[in-house]
């Protein structure tokens, strides 16, 4: 009850400050989201264009882990790890607040989880993330930093990113528990690392035991009895 009590405070918190109490918004932020999402980047700080593209890289981290947690959940995954593709953790606070538990999986994988149990899939995102921290590097940091003042929209999405980061082992214990790792050094490495952590652990964790059901046809008993005439 308290872990659901924390991150439904947090929600709330969240929400407070993202419309209360950051900066204000800025005439050309519809103009800035509508660029950065068709790829007219020209004049935009590398730093604002990679944690923008970052930002859609997590929802699918997150999705790598929810839909199968989602399966011994009494609420869809689906609806929030969708969501978090537009607004990020907001979508995902919820669901950590209402989830229980879960260290099982049970019933077959369809096509759209073993693409998301992929290590390919791991592999695809941490490659595109290194592409895109290796890009923002190159960016103005006083540029962003005076964006980050003065701009809700960057504000908001810098602090999306740093909680998304810490979100992330919340999750993570119920997934290694139902692939069998038990490794408490490991889940710390994982954990304390931002994005790449979440990103190693996708590329090497093994496939979930999928308690897959399989119907088992009993043969019928044969006596190979052999009489020997003669």
């Amino acid at each position: 009850m308290f872990r659901k009590i924390a991150f439904g405070v947090l929600w709330l918190g969240f929400l407070t400050y993202a419309f209360l109490f950051a900066p204000p918004d800025q005439p050309d932020t519809f103009e800035l989201i509508k660029n950065l999402s068709v790829g007219q980047w020209q004049d935009i700080n590398p730093l604002i264009i990679a944690l923008f593209n970052l930002m859609g890289i997590w929802p699918v981290i997150y999705s790598a882990i929810l839909f199968i947690d989602g399966r011994g959940q009494k609420i869809p995954a689906w609806p929030f790890a969708t969501a978090s593709f537009a607004v990020g953790a907001f979508a995902l606070l919820p669901y950590l607040a209402l989830r229980e538990p879960n260290q099982q999986f049970s019933g077959n994988k369809n096509l759209w989880l073993k693409l998301l149990d992929s290590r390919i899939t791991g592999l695809i995102l941490t490659i595109g993330a290194a592409i895109l921290v290796r890009y923002g590097l190159q960016g103005d940091w006083g540029n962003f930093v005076q964006q980050w003042q003065t701009s809700r929209f960057i504000h908001v999405m810098s602090l999306d990113f740093c909680l998304l980061s810490l979100l992330f082992p919340a999750l993570l214990g119920d997934d290694m528990a139902r692939r069998g790792i038990k490794n408490q050094v490991f889940f710390w490495f994982i954990a304390l690392i931002p994005l790449f952590g979440p990103l190693i652990y996708l590329t090497v964790r093994s496939a979930g035991s999928s308690a897959e059901c399989k119907a088992q046809v009993p043969l019928p008993e044969t006596n190979i009895n052999t009489e020997l005439s003669h």
